[in-house]
């Protein structure tokens, strides 16, 4: 059945965008694309229209209301979605930072760089804890009580004001490529000198065959971001590059001023000293980054097991023999190696508090996609939109930058999701890899102990929030500009510029959460 939607004139400053119906997507690092919506829809009779910001957003154009996806969850929920996002080229936190200033936000939205603080604070987000059993009981039940205490000791009034992210299994890994080891006759390196030697193989040897002798043994990206791993060899808690919170000499402290960050950077620094560590690693962007991968030059990297078959469909164009697989932390002398797991606490939907009338309509939008009777079409979609049938079996389709997007909004993934999802939305051929790198990572994952931090601890110190001092140390450490010995002034400095301060709110944050637990 069609619904009809009357339109009405489109807003001056709506833009819209969504996110990809299956949470298998990450950062990869590609091209998000957006679109402006070239209308904003007035629902018919009996519907209403609820505004959704989302952003970064996959490949494609915004569905509009005569859309068959829009339509579906309209007949499922009475609500209208209307998709906004980013405009080209601006920064997605400045931009809504912006529509804050300008009250002009979105019925709900996805806060990003601490948004929902701002919101918070300035009492300008909506308390949920009423609402959400009562238009949202998928979403109330389905999210774990831990994470909703999580989420009230980020308030000052111990409310819940958002809906956070929960991921239940360990997203990143380190990767390594299994035909390069054994083409060269290596094994799985046990030890972190064993992983050097692997990585002098990798840069000598020419394991991907092409004679230029081209090859990155291991690689990240700016900032230091994406090279997790050999931090993480350390007990460094890392986050896409970002030192975290965690238990060290048994009080929870910024990694990055650690002993165990000492001696990780030191050991960075020698790989890249002996170009084992990509020479242009701070250099490298998201889509460089991706491409030296993709075209069959890096050995080992770390990044998202889910996003792996985009990347593993581009190698084998170059390599039809590559298959990678997921690497256990080679031990490190002294220290107890972990890839860091955040499982929960995120926020992942907020509802503006002058959206308070359309916020029973933003629910059960929202409820939608928690509903476990609607898992099918979340994950595929609508035929010819999101999926196509082949040998009467549901296939995901490409990004296509002129196909619109579906929205997706569940943000809750456990393990049996996510096998669930491997075997239904990947290829045959790469069910089993995917499956056993997650074996690998669950392994070595550990959640640590600043999982769900909010915000607000970093009030009056931006510096302290962005890791600006970090990465400054950390780059020119590792490229040889500065001695390893710098790296006690940078501890001196990150104290000095409000850390010591910071660390005593986080410690406070922790004493309350844990008498919960």
């Amino acid at each position: 059945m069609r619904i009809s939607l009357r339109k009405k004139p489109a807003a001056a400053a709506v833009l819209a965008a969504a996110l990809t119906a299956t949470v298998l997507t990450g950062c990869s690092g590609g091209k998000n694309e957006a679109a402006s919506s070239s209308s904003a829809s007035s629902a018919g009779e009996g519907y209403a229209t609820v505004k959704v910001f989302k952003s970064p957003l996959g490949v494609g154009t915004i569905p509009d209301e005569s859309n068959a996806h829009v339509q579906y969850v309209a007949q499922k929920t009475g609500v209208v979605y209307q998709l906004m996002t980013t405009p080209p080229g601006s920064d997605a936190v400045e931009y809504l930072n912006t529509l804050i200033a300008s009250n002009e936000l979105p019925d709900i939205l996805r806060p990003l760089g601490g948004v929902e603080q701002t919101l918070i604070t300035q009492g300008g987000a909506l308390a949920l804890d009423d609402l959400l059993p009562k238009y949202a009981p998928n979403v109330w039940k389905n999210i774990p009580q831990e994470a909703w205490d999580v989420v009230r000791s980020a308030s000052p009034d111990g409310k819940i004001y958002y809906v956070p992210k929960v991921f239940l299994v360990p997203e990143r890994a380190p990767m390594i490529r299994k035909d390069w080891l054994d083409k060269l006759g290596l094994t799985m390196p046990k030890t972190t000198e064993d992983y050097k030697n692997v990585l002098r193989a990798f840069r000598d040897k020419d394991p991907n065959g092409n004679g230029k002798k081209d090859e990155l043994p291991t690689t990240g990206r700016e900032y230091g971001k994406w090279m997790d791993h050999l931090f993480a060899m350390f007990g460094v808690a890392m986050w896409e590059g970002n030192p975290e919170w965690d238990l060290y000499d048994g009080k929870i402290q910024y990694a990055g001023v650690t002993e165990n960050m000492r001696a990780a950077i030191a050991y960075i620094r020698d790989l890249y000293k002996e170009k084992l560590l990509d020479n242009e690693t701070f250099l490298n962007k998201g889509e460089v980054w991706t491409a030296k991968i993709n075209n069959n030059l890096v050995g080992s990297w770390y990044h998202l097991p889910a996003n792996l078959p985009d990347r593993f469909t581009a190698i084998k164009k170059s390599a039809p023999d590559a298959y990678v697989v997921g690497m256990p932390l080679p031990k490190a002398e002294g220290f107890d190696g972990f890839v860091t797991q955040k499982s929960m606490g995120e926020p992942e939907w907020i509802i503006p508090k002058k959206a308070e009338a359309k916020a029973p309509d933003s629910l059960k939008l929202l409820d939608f996609f928690y509903d476990k009777a609607n898992d099918d079409f979340i994950r595929y979609g609508i035929e010819g939109l999101q999926h196509e049938v082949a040998n009467g079996k549901k296939v995901l389709l490409p990004a296509d930058e002129n196909r619109p997007i579906g929205l997706g909004m569940r943000n809750l993934t456990t393990e049996e999701d996510m096998q669930v999802r491997i075997e239904q939305t990947m290829p045959e051929d790469m069910q089993q890899m995917v499956k056993d790198i997650f074996k690998v990572s669950t392994a070595d994952a550990r959640r640590i102990a600043g999982d769900g931090l909010p915000n607000t601890v970093y009030e009056g110190y931006p510096d302290i929030q962005s890791h600006k001092l970090f990465q400054e140390y950390l780059t020119k450490i590792v490229i040889g500009e500065w001695p390893i010995e710098k790296f006690d002034e940078f501890v001196d400095r990150w104290n000095k510029a409000g850390g010591a301060e910071v660390t005593k709110r986080v410690q406070e944050w922790y004493a309350k959460v844990s008498e919960k637990k």
